[in-house]
Order: C-alpha cells, then sequence, then structure tokens
C-alpha cells in the first residue's frame, strides 16, 4: 500500500484535471475549508491531499481528497489506479506522513490553483500519456481549454457589479 500511495502523491498534480475538471472545481482549493491545498499526505488530517482513516482497525484506508463531487468518477478513477500502480512498478518509497495544519506551511507541495495550471500539467504529462493514451489526454486538454477560453470572454455578475460599484 506505501508504494501505491507514493505513487498517487508523485502523480497527483499530473492528474488533477481529472480529480477536478472544471474552472469552478478549484473554487474550494483555498486555506480554511478543508479541502486540500497541497499534495500530501497524513494521518486523518483533513487538509492533506490524502489522508490515512481507520488506522488500527479493519477499515483503514486511504482517501484522496483532492476530489471533489463534479469528477467523473471513471476518469478518476483510472488516473488513481494508474498513479498507484505506477508507484509500486517504480518502487516508489512513502515518505513519513505530515503533521500539523497543512495551510500554515507554504513548503509543501501545492494542488494546482486553476483549471488553467492542471491543463498544462496533463498536457506535459508523460505518465498520463502512457497510462490513458495520447488520444485521450489530448481530447480532455483540448475541452479544458475550450472551456477555459468560453469563460475568458465571458463578463460575470461579479465583474460587472465590481466595475460600476468602483465608480
Amino acid at each position: 500500500m506505501r508504494s501505491f500511495v507514493a505513487g498517487q502523491l508523485k502523480y497527483a498534480k499530473d492528474m488533477t484535471y481529472f480529480l477536478a475538471p472544471y474552472i469552478n472545481s478549484y473554487k474550494r482549493f483555498m486555506a480554511g475549508t478543508f479541502a486540500p491545498t497541497k499534495t500530501i499526505w497524513s494521518r486523518d488530517n483533513r487538509t492533506a491531499g490524502f489522508r490515512l482513516c481507520g488506522e488500527g482497525s479493519k477499515a483503514i484506508r486511504i482517501e484522496c481528497r483532492i476530489g471533489g463531487a463534479d469528477l467523473n468518477p471513471y476518469l478518476a478513477f483510472a488516473a488513481l489506479i494508474a498513479a498507484g500502480l505506477a508507484g509500486i512498478d517504480e518502487k516508489l518509497e512513502l515518505g513519513k506522513p505530515f503533521t500539523g495544519d497543512a495551510y500554515a506551511v507554504g513548503k509543501l507541495p501545492d494542488v494546482p490553483k486553476t483549471l488553467r495550471e492542471a491543463t498544462v500539467t496533463l498536457d506535459k504529462s508523460k505518465f498520463l500519456r502512457d497510462a490513458l493514451g495520447s488520444d485521450v489526454i489530448d481530447h480532455y486538454v483540448h475541452t479544458a481549454r475550450w472551456e477555459q477560453s468560453e469563460f475568458d470572454r465571458k463578463v460575470t455578475d461579479w465583474e460587472l457589479f465590481r466595475g460600476f460599484e468602483r465608480y
């Protein structure tokens, strides 16, 4: 299990698009929300991207907390399983668990903060291209870029309100 989780940690940034596939998916990745902002693991700590739960019981499990309710479960599980298996194949060692408030520590690996950042990382991911195929990755990169472009062309209600409020 340790190498499996180590693989998920190593490739967490690569697979974030499949865990948070929409522009609004990234709004929850902020301090104080109990959504993770760091790609670390911890014991029963909601500020970590991966959380070990049920230690010492028959119900022990690792929970990936990066994914939201808006993910496609098939794509998310495919990426998570591929990352875990890569960890086993690469004989990765799982580091020590983080303790404390991950929001308060700046020098930890971040979860991508925007769809744009996650898309760039996905596009460059040799690991996911090998695991899922370049056609799959190219399709989702194209989809994400289109969605970002459409969003960037829109003026939101907040922007209108804020613009009028300032003058």
